[in-house]
């Protein structure tokens, strides 16, 4: 298999063994990233986690020198997950490896602690350089990353409560099922609305709710 060869040549045999945990919630992607994974000879695969809380149980069980975290899991998400393993480990290094590419998404993945912030589409050539690059303690973004990353930090960030109120907005609320289900006044719900319109820049409901799957605050 040609992607085999690639990734048998692109090996860099003075690293020594390199062990990887990959977490995913989809059996597939797991078992068969950690299979590609594996043919790669300094590469050993040290644990396979389905959600954000059984990757904190695995990592302090066999401390995987790169850790591959998707991003959106039931349980517990990647970015809680990341962020509880670096509290602990500070110098444990963790790649996201999703299918969301939004910039709020990269934003809050390298803040919580992440090396690397790549997706699912890419060439295997690009996730081993990724895992070596990482592993000699590089933060390794590609320039499409970059952007998004820059573009997301000059933005105001949304308040834990505005992205409650954001929330409940994506699910075709009205601003009084808004109001009672947070037990917050019309005026309270207006403002909460008016300031989440200004900070992601639209005009109206309809575009803050584009604007949120497309960013990465919501997901469908």
């Amino acid at each position: 298999m040609q992607a085999r060869e690639l990734m048998r040549e692109r090996v860099d045999h003075t690293n020594g063994v390199i062990r990887i945990m990959v977490v995913d919630d989809h059996p597939a992607v797991r078992i068969g990233l950690a299979g590609l994974l594996e043919k790669v000879s300094e590469f050993e695969i040290a644990a396979l986690a389905a959600n954000g809380a059984e990757a904190i149980r695995l990592f302090h069980d066999h401390r995987p020198d790169i850790t591959l975290m998707d991003l959106c899991m039931p349980i517990m998400d990647g970015i809680i997950a990341t962020e509880s393993i670096l509290r602990d480990v500070a110098d444990a290094r963790i790649i996201i490896l999703t299918s969301y590419g939004g910039d709020e998404d990269v934003y809050r993945s390298l803040r919580a602690g992440a090396k690397s912030y790549i997706l699912k589409d890419t060439s295997i050539e690009n996730l081993v350089d990724t895992i070596h690059s990482v592993h000699q303690g590089c933060r390794h973004l590609s320039s499409e990353i970059a952007t998004k990353l820059a573009d997301r930090v000059h933005q105001s960030e949304l308040t834990d409560r505005e992205l409650e109120v954001l929330h409940i907005i994506c699910e075709g609320k009205t601003n009084d099922e808004i109001a009672s289900a947070l037990r917050i006044s019309m005026g309270t719900v207006k403002t909460h609305i008016n300031r989440i319109l200004s900070k992601l820049q639209v005009s109206d409901r309809t575009q803050a709710v584009v604007r949120a799957f497309k960013c990465g605050l919501v997901h469908w």
